[in-house]
């Protein structure tokens, strides 16, 4: 797969050379104009639908995200934006619909009234699809499947579920790691202590610093946190994916989830129009070539 260039600021270069509006968006984009020669009914009928496309998908999709949450999206040392989620993002906008995109940093505990300020036209941020959002956004069909897990240090003493009680885990604020250690302090009758963070990296390295003795987030990422070091390990135990008779990972799981890409609730059009874009990466392969770059197994 060819590495991409991935816009994040400003407009960027038109790809695949559509002229695009933007319906009820406010990332900046105007509806175009059709052209129609008279007499021409054959010509504008084509410029008549040509100019429907348009107005549902904008020449620039601005999308917002909470960067860094490696692997979904991060910078490099170089300062390039990468991630499982940029390049589905590219795939779906730059190969499927012709059309640009940049993601715009914004706070993950904020992210869903940015959107609906119009901000930017979706979010890609390594959404769980739950009821609570889904009375302020619509989601795409999930493109991701994930599960809240514990990391603890190797050297400490927490070993089991039950050893959590009493204890201080690190969460970041906003996310469903938050709302799943919340279950987890009712079902201590309360000795749970939870510390948030406004980003997942400040967790982290109050566990290294001793502040926080686990941190409760998404797999994928308290994962690529443990693989590089030494002195942090997967919590282990049966969990939701045991209990569901799924597959289960080797270690415990809280939760199961879906992530899905985030609409406003009037944008019904576009979200179809992604969704489409989104199984068609699916059927010729593109998906599963994204997800091994970044995916064991």
């Amino acid at each position: 797969m060819d590495r991409r260039t991935y816009v994040k600021t400003g407009a960027g270069v038109l790809a695949g050379g559509l002229l695009a509006g933007c319906t009820g968006g406010g990332d900046g984009d105007q509806t175009a104009e059709p052209t129609t020669e008279s007499g021409d009914s054959g010509t504008e009928s084509t410029e008549t639908e040509a100019a429907t496309t348009e107005s549902v998908v904008p020449s620039n999709v601005v999308i917002g995200s909470d960067i860094p949450y490696r692997p979904f999206e991060y910078e490099t040392t170089s300062g390039e934006l990468t991630g499982f989620d940029v390049d589905i993002a590219a795939a779906i906008f730059e190969e499927q619909l012709g059309v640009d995109y940049e993601f715009k940093p914004t706070s993950f505990d904020s992210i869903i009234p940015s959107l609906n300020n119009n901000n930017f036209r979706i979010i890609m941020s390594a959404m769980t699809i739950n009821d609570t959002r889904a009375e302020e956004v619509d989601f795409s069909d999930p493109y991701f499947t994930a599960y809240q897990t514990v990391i603890v240090r190797d050297d400490g003493e927490i070993s089991s579920k039950e050893d959590l009680r009493g204890n201080p885990v690190g969460v970041q604020k906003g996310t469903t790691g938050a709302g799943a250690a919340e279950e987890l302090r009712e079902e201590f009758d309360g000795e749970l202590d939870i510390k948030s963070y406004d980003q997942i990296n400040g967790a982290f390295q109050a566990l290294i610093n001793g502040q926080v003795n686990a941190v409760i987030n998404d797999n994928t990422v308290n994962a690529g946190f443990a693989e590089d070091r030494d002195d942090v390990v997967f919590l282990e135990g049966d969990g939701a994916a045991a209990e569901s008779d799924q597959e289960a990972p080797p270690y415990l799981t809280l939760t199961i989830e879906n992530y899905g890409i985030a609409f406003r609730q009037d944008d019904d059009e576009f979200r179809k129009r992604v969704n489409e874009a989104l199984a068609a990466i699916r059927e010729d392969g593109t998906y599963d070539e994204i997800y091994s770059e970044y995916f064991a197994g």
